[in-house]
């Protein structure tokens, strides 16, 4: 089997990532008088955003194997 989960979980959190950094970005700073000021958006966002880059490289490491595994 060649399926490897870490490729559409890392496109699915990166896509989410970016959409969330780019809203937190671009988004009206009177929303976040709730939160204290903090632009949760845009740490959430790129944080996901690092986590899906990061899983993308790992399913594009571990695809480079070759060969069948040796008994």
């Amino acid at each position: 089997m060649n399926f490897d989960l870490r490729l559409p979980i890392g496109m699915m959190f990166s896509v989410f990532g970016l959409i969330l950094t780019l809203v937190g970005i671009f988004s009206d700073k009177a929303i976040y008088e709730r939160s204290l000021g903090i632009n949760i958006n845009l740490i959430w966002g790129i944080v996901l955003l690092v986590f899906g880059l990061f899983m993308l490289f790992l399913a594009l490491k571990g695809g480079k194997k070759s060969g069948p595994p040796q008994a």
